[in-house]
């Protein structure tokens, strides 16, 4: 059977600028994404899909 740790734990210093509450700024959280989605496309040669969805939604909204 597995152990179940049921104490308070050890609390972890937050990061130097981080809030206490965790929360994080946007601008933060997009500089996470947009490379790990750049490079998901890239290996997954997903530039030609996003032309293609891009040009639907364009038709769609009429441009």
């Amino acid at each position: 059977m597995a152990t179940q740790f049921t104490g308070t734990g050890r609390r972890r210093r937050p990061f130097v600028g981080q809030s206490p509450t965790g929360d994080r700024h946007p601008a933060v959280a997009l500089a996470i994404a947009v490379p790990c989605a750049v490079l998901l496309l890239a290996l997954f040669g997903g530039w030609e899909q996003l032309a293609t969805q891009a040009r639907a939604v364009a038709d769609l909204i009429g441009r």
